[in-house]
């Protein structure tokens, strides 16, 4: 979602490190770039919905990359639904366009990059002020504690598509507001100026209607139904960082939720938070 990711390397142990692939120009870096590649050969039409990628041994000669590492870079893919995964076939494209997967958190910016797409932002409004109830419980903090208030305008491609009405802990409020209202990724703005890393998210999705100012800003009709995605944010150690009411422009994002018999990251609740089979 429109949040960050984890990262790891996958290289096969028996196979010995390539040159090219050590020093600064480590596995990840590497996947990263190739997975980039695929992405911008999908988007040009040049691997076609419903067509095939070359094999993995074929990927691997074309970037001069492991085995590991291209399947490390496919599985990316695979995880933003571009492509889908048949035992003893090649990947085949599903999508010009990539999802944004609840298996994984990720920021609206990187989640723009990912799809080839140029994200934007821009402060609409941003104060200090007293937590309410219900956000001192999301935060842990003292009710009434300071927080920070931000309403931000997010855009793809110059379009504005979400509204983000983000509430910051007291402690990270500082940081954020040094930040230029125009700030494409703040996640990524926080890590390199902080060093925080958002670790952990929990996302509730709920359909609401578009007042009049948010009908506005988001250029739609009023009363045209808005995707809302609240989520709250913490470290990896728990600490709360950041609880937010996103709501995104009708056709403007899908999310993706893969699970199984042996894992179900979804879960069903009423409108009061009741949990429901």
């Amino acid at each position: 979602m429109p949040g960050r990711e984890d990262r790891g390397d996958n290289r096969r142990a028996d196979r010995p490190e390539d040159p090219a692939e050590s020093g600064p120009d480590r596995p990840e870096s590497r996947h990263e770039r190739i997975a980039d590649e695929l992405r911008r050969a999908i988007a040009e039409g040049r691997y076609p919905v419903g067509g095939t990628l070359p094999s993995e041994a074929e990927l691997a000669a074309a970037h001069g990359a492991s085995r590991g590492t291209v399947r490390q870079a496919v599985s990316a893919l695979l995880a933003e639904g571009l492509v889908g995964s048949r035992q003893g076939a090649r990947r085949v494209v599903l999508s010009t366009t990539p999802s944004q997967s609840f298996t994984e958190l990720r920021s609206f910016a990187q989640w723009a990059r990912a799809g080839g797409r140029t994200a934007g932002g821009l402060v609409l409004s941003s104060s200090r002020d007293s937590a309410h109830p219900d956000e001192s419980n999301l935060l842990q903090v003292a009710r009434g504690a300071s927080v920070l208030r931000v309403l931000r305008l997010r855009t793809l491609d110059g379009e504005p598509v979400l509204l983000e009405r983000t509430v910051y802990a007291g402690w990270i409020a500082p940081a954020v507001e040094a930040l230029p209202e125009d700030c494409e990724s703040v996640t990524q703005r926080l890590h390199d100026d902080t060093g925080l890393v958002f670790a952990h998210g929990e996302h509730h999705i709920d359909a609401v209607a578009a007042g009049t100012a948010d009908a506005e800003r988001l250029r739609v009709r009023r009363g045209s139904p808005l995707l809302r995605v609240r989520r709250t944010t913490t470290t990896a150690d728990g600490r709360p960082v950041e609880t937010s009411d996103d709501r995104y422009r009708p056709g403007s994002v899908v999310f993706t939720v893969r699970n199984s018999t042996r894992t179900n990251p979804l879960t069903r609740t009423a409108r009061d938070g009741t949990p429901r089979a």
